[in-house]
């Protein structure tokens, strides 16, 4: 049923006086989440409270709090203008405050290309619309899924990013469960990922947080109260259990069923490298034959226009694979990779 999302509680409202009581309730993507967490809490149902989900939500608001929780976080400041006021730490990273998929995210090495990055994420987002500079920190990104329960956190995978991207731009390309860190510093990324969700006020469901780790050191990035987004998510079946399930049995109050360990997953978003009109894929059977290689999805069809980063904010499509190893995990999908084609022509 149409319900608009801008206003939450109306939505719930409408949600509840239209459908009736459920047993659970789900969001599939960020903007349904706050309509979701609204309808639980009017249903009487175990939900995150609005302030959490709005913080959450909002790439600022989570700063705010991990600041004030002392989560260890790369340096910032909120920007609604041109005038970035005293900030002198380069390299910096512009970004809006909620985009997704690392759209309107650029690197600026310098204070002239900082004012360039300005403008250019402005065009992206709007005009009238606070955006914020951070301290760009080194070494590789991590993304954490997990699922709260009454406040605790449990850990469903931890993906490695061994393309971490350095600017100017930040594609997702290749991520790898499981990740392969030392052991006491993963333990350390799970530590600063519970701080970080519970500095929000997030206390049910997925949780999808991303860090970045140099040597000992673990800095949280940002956080989505929600699932891991796109396809991604089919890179953590396990079995016959995928994730959805687990989120679904959540909502229900429902025991979790057991994931034998299976060894490596991973999966391959394929970034546009420059817009223009896709004129046709090449190499998909290629690459789905690569061994560990599970599946190919091509999402864009031949004739649509598709927009490079930082304007742009989806993927060509995504490959998964699997393995004993993460390693072959992550061989198999630069195989496969090195077997597509995808000829864009410029317009």
């Amino acid at each position: 049923m149409p319900a608009r999302f801008e206003d939450p509680v109306a939505a719930a409202s409408l949600l509840v006086e239209q459908v009736g009581a459920v047993d659970g309730v789900v969001g599939t993507d960020g903007d349904a989440v706050a309509v979701a967490a609204a309808t639980a809490r009017l249903l009487g149902l175990a939900a995150n409270p609005p302030p959490a989900v709005r913080a959450a939500a909002d790439k600022h608001h989570q700063r705010r709090a991990a600041a004030i929780a002392g989560v260890p976080q790369p340096a910032y400041t909120l920007v609604d203008g041109d005038d970035v006021g005293d900030w002198t730490t380069f390299p910096a990273v512009v970004k809006p405050l909620t985009r997704a998929a690392s759209q309107g995210v650029v690197r600026a090495d310098t204070a002239g290309a900082l004012a360039d990055a300005l403008v250019a994420v402005r065009r992206i987002v709007g005009a009238g619309e606070p955006l914020l500079i951070e301290e760009f920190v080194p070494g590789v990104e991590v993304a954490v899924e997990a699922l709260l329960r009454d406040g605790k956190l449990e850990v469903l995978a931890v993906f490695d990013k061994p393309d971490t991207p350095q600017g100017p731009t930040f594609p997702e390309t290749v991520l790898v469960s499981p990740a392969r860190l030392d052991p006491a510093v993963l333990d350390r990324v799970v530590d600063v990922v519970g701080r970080a969700v519970a500095s929000v006020g997030l206390v049910e469901g997925p949780v999808h947080v991303e860090c970045k780790v140099d040597g000992a050191d673990v800095w949280f990035l940002e956080l989505g109260a929600r699932t891991i987004g796109g396809l991604c998510s089919r890179a953590l079946r396990n079995g016959d259990v995928s994730l959805e399930e687990l989120v679904v049995r959540h909502a229900l109050c429902l025991p979790l069923p057991a994931r034998p360990h299976r060894g490596g997953s991973g999966v391959l978003m394929l970034p546009v490298a420059r817009s223009g009109r896709l004129d046709a894929v090449r190499g998909v059977d290629a690459a789905r034959g690569v061994a560990g290689v599970t599946d190919v999805v091509i999402t864009v069809g031949p004739g649509q226009h598709v927009v490079a980063l930082p304007a742009g904010d989806r993927y060509l499509g995504f490959v998964f694979a699997r393995a004993q190893a993460p390693d072959e995990v992550e061989a198999a999908l630069r195989t496969a990779w090195a077997a597509l084609e995808f000829d864009i022509i410029a317009s």
